[in-house]
């Protein structure tokens, strides 16, 4: 069975609402434009007559067939005259459960884990991947470095023995200076000496 709510219009178009009985759900802004008041006016009854309406998992309200019309009747009701406070309170309405829901969701959250779990181990495998590149890097940097000091090494000890052999060809094995010094030491001892009589 099909029945049509009531014609929507808006700026662009018109449309028709229908719902299958006992089927589709509505949010509060389609069911204001239906009723033709703003979805804060909805929430409003909703929360001060304490109306047991389901809410979405994001906590928004949702209506079905019976909820519109209990909204059209409270609608009714304060265009009668009658205030909000004075219209009488709903019964609690037997709780609709969604056990096809709740295992649609499971599904849905088991193939989330999946996908994370993948996700978390291409990112390990990733960082693994990252370390290892820069592990031999290090290595190839490392060894780079001790071959350079190898080589400065080898350049070292040669110049160290070039500078032994210029040096040793150069430098005579006795000093010269010290012995000239010597003499013109025993030089003066002697000219003074001789001189020493006149002093």
């Amino acid at each position: 069975m099909v029945e049509v709510l009531g014609v929507i219009s808006t700026d662009t178009c018109c449309y028709v609402q229908i719902f299958q009985a006992g089927g589709m759900m509505m949010n509060t802004n389609q069911v204001a434009k239906l009723l033709g008041v703003s979805a804060s006016t909805i929430q409003r009854w909703v929360k001060q007559l304490e109306l047991p309406m389901e809410r979405n998992e994001r906590g928004h309200y949702h209506f079905n067939n019976e909820d519109i019309e209990l909204l059209r009747n409270i609608q009714t009701q304060i265009q009668n005259g009658t205030l909000l406070q004075e219209i009488a309170p709903v019964p609690e309405k037997k709780v609709r459960k969604g056990t096809v829901k709740a295992i649609e969701n499971n599904t849905e959250l088991e193939r989330l884990y999946s996908i994370v779990s993948e996700l978390e181990a291409k990112v390990n495998s990733k960082a693994d991947s990252v370390a290892s590149y820069q592990l031999l890097q290090h290595r190839r940097e490392i060894e780079e470095l001790q071959s350079q000091v190898i080589e400065l090494t080898k350049q070292v000890e040669s110049l160290q023995s070039q500078l032994h052999e210029i040096t040793k060809t150069t430098l005579p094995e006795k000093p010269l200076v010290f012995e000239q010094g010597k003499l013109n030491r025993k030089k003066k001892k002697f000219v003074s000496s001789l001189f020493g009589f006149l002093g």
